[in-house]
């Protein structure tokens, strides 16, 4: 099947699990609707996530369907607990603060979301058979690579590494389409603590970083511009989205670099 958008993941609370859809639509912002909408904070205004304590990697989080309601549970053992985003939060963040053992709030902006990358706010960008890769490097399942890089846009029916063609050697903004909404390309997405961890455990993959850098530089494309990896820890493209609120990406659209 020609290089089409095989896959759309979004993650509601920032850090928690994510969830497969069809289609998401695109916020004014450029973000992803329902992507990272949600955030855990300490009492100091600081994110509490995976980069601060892999504790979280132990939280199993799921939503329903029209995305108000959560359920958390630690470890997938039972008691699982129900919360509505919005009419229960006080609720959640009782139990999360328990769970953490200190005070957590829960903020979210619906606008926006809570990216990593706050000049390119967008979603992320892989192609399937980089994860396919990136796993073969490190005896994972292709499941378990998704979950650790928790990347927005998956692009399948194109080679390993084909996402690093979407920015470009001085900075400028590399334009692509899926279906018909038009992305632009800004930096390769550089990686944290986050993906050496088992996603499940928290437990960290030993020379995790050190062999995916070694790899990565030996494996770099020739599209890849080398000046914009000043280390080989990087994986996924960071985006924007300018002026296309209200467009939606579905799951089979066409994609083409412009």
């Amino acid at each position: 099947m020609p290089c089409h958008l095989s896959r759309i993941d979004i993650f509601p609370v920032k850090s928690l699990d994510g969830v497969s859809v069809s289609q998401a639509a695109v916020l004014a912002s450029g973000a992803l609707a329902g992507d990272r909408t949600y955030a855990l904070f300490d009492g100091q205004g600081r994110f509490v996530n995976g980069k601060r304590t892999a504790n979280i990697h132990h939280l199993r989080s799921t939503f329903s369907e029209d995305g108000q309601f959560i359920t958390v549970a630690i470890d997938d053992h039972p008691p699982a607990a129900t919360f509505h985003l919005q009419q229960q939060r006080s609720d959640l963040e009782a139990w999360l603060s328990d769970y953490f053992q200190q005070p957590i709030t829960l903020q979210a902006n619906p606008d926006s979301g809570f990216p990593d990358d706050t000049s390119a706010a967008g979603p992320t960008v892989v192609s399937t058979a980089t994860l396919q890769a990136v796993a073969a490097w490190h005896g994972l399942s292709l499941e378990e690579t998704r979950r650790r890089f928790r990347t927005n846009l998956e692009i399948d029916g194109v080679p390993a590494f084909w996402e690093d063609q979407l920015f470009s050697d001085d900075g400028s903004p590399v334009r692509f389409a899926i279906g018909d909404v038009v992305l632009e390309g800004i930096n390769p997405c550089q990686r944290c603590i986050v993906p050496t961890r088992d996603t499940l455990t928290g437990q960290a993959t030993a020379s995790f970083q050190k062999t995916f850098s070694q790899r990565r530089a030996a494996t770099l494309p020739a599209w890849a511009p080398p000046s914009r990896f000043n280390h080989f820890y990087k994986l996924a493209v960071n985006t924007n989205i300018v002026g296309q609120g209200g467009q939606i990406l579905n799951v089979g659209d066409s994609v083409s670099v412009m």
